[in-house]
């Protein structure tokens, strides 16, 4: 069992002892000093992981200061809806003179504790946008991160905002739109199993079945990005769904390549929907119908509300909670008769 210090908090001696490597090898591979040996620092992220290792960020604000620097963590930094958040936020700290300091987890939950308490020691503030990390680890990481604004997860620890787009309502308005074009059976190609508005979705799906049982529902294993839709296609066919429900619009948009490339038509053959409504949904072969959620106004708003938790201006924790739009476009279409 690893030792604790008097305060009950691991440290780097207990990290360092974990791992097998001395003290300064700890503090140089969590300030992101890519000096030190690949394999070291992995052994030594994994010891940091397995104890919960947590750097108190109160005590390196104290050392340096105000910072006028600002952390977010994405999942994926190739998701254009991760971009777009990130662009409103970074536009609108800027404008108070804040910058922006981004980390990426690679969609690896594992890693996101770790990447939030080096971002959030290094800045004034916190923004986690769509953790994949469990209810329990946010609950227990949470406090040590203040201040803290959260994208599309909620959390018990005061003083916290959360920003969440109720993607239950925006799945079944899609699966109600197919279901009103005739589309009987229909499938949805699910998103990262440990992703908090994967469950959202699959919540709303559950609403809309109980509504219409004369509709048929498949749920496929999928992901968040092109490559994931296009190689459903097979599953997608084998389904016999007339609609499909992508988790996203880059999902939607492998799909309809893959389908493409069968010489499928679009929406002769099968229905298509995305969601999110990135910039270049509308630019597909079809256009792609999708849920419109306003992703810059996201960012825009998480630095309000950081801001304000900053500066202390606000002790109460609002958030806010954003409905998607249906955008109907000529990826979908009456039932094959």
């Amino acid at each position: 069992m690893a030792r604790k210090s008097a305060t009950g908090r691991i440290g780097i001696a207990d990290v360092a002892v974990k791992a097998g490597v001395s003290h300064a090898t700890v503090s140089r591979v969590m300030n992101g000093n890519f000096t030190v040996d690949p394999d070291i620092a992995a052994r030594v992220r994994a010891a940091a992981v397995e104890l919960k290792y947590q750097p108190n960020p109160v005590g390196r604000s104290l050392a340096l200061g105000k910072t006028d620097t600002i952390g977010i963590v994405v999942p994926d930094l190739a998701n254009p809806t991760f971009q777009a958040i990130l662009r409103g936020l970074s536009r609108a700290a800027a404008q108070d003179g804040y910058r922006v300091l981004i980390a990426d987890s690679f969609e690896v939950s594992s890693e996101e504790s770790i990447l939030a308490g080096e971002a959030r020691r290094r800045c004034d503030g916190l923004v986690l946008c769509a953790p994949r990390m469990s209810d329990a680890e946010l609950e227990e990481i949470a406090p040590s991160l203040h201040p803290l604004v959260l994208i599309n997860r909620t959390t018990s620890t005061k003083g916290v905002p959360s920003l969440v787009v109720d993607y239950g309502q925006g799945v079944q308005d899609l699966a109600e739109h197919l279901a009103g074009l005739g589309h009987t059976r229909l499938a949805f190609l699910a998103g990262p199993p440990r992703s908090a508005s994967n469950a959202l979705r699959l919540e709303g799906l559950e609403a809309f079945k109980a509504a219409h049982p004369e509709v048929d529902v498949r749920m496929l294993e999928g992901g968040s990005d092109f490559d994931t839709g296009h190689e459903a296609v097979d599953a997608v066919l084998d389904s016999g769904a007339t609609g499909i429900l992508a988790f996203n619009d880059l999902v939607a948009m492998g799909l309809l390549s893959g389908l493409h490339e069968r010489g499928l038509d679009i929406p002769g053959d099968i229905s298509i929907t995305g969601f999110d409504d990135i910039p270049f949904a509308r630019y597909t072969t079809p256009g792609l119908t999708t849920a419109a959620v306003p992703i810059t106004e996201l960012g825009q708003e998480a630095w309000q509300q950081l801001r304000a938790l900053i500066r202390k201006e606000s002790t109460d924790t609002p958030g806010s909670r954003y409905q998607p739009r249906l955008e109907v476009r000529a990826s979908t279409g009456p039932a094959k008769k």
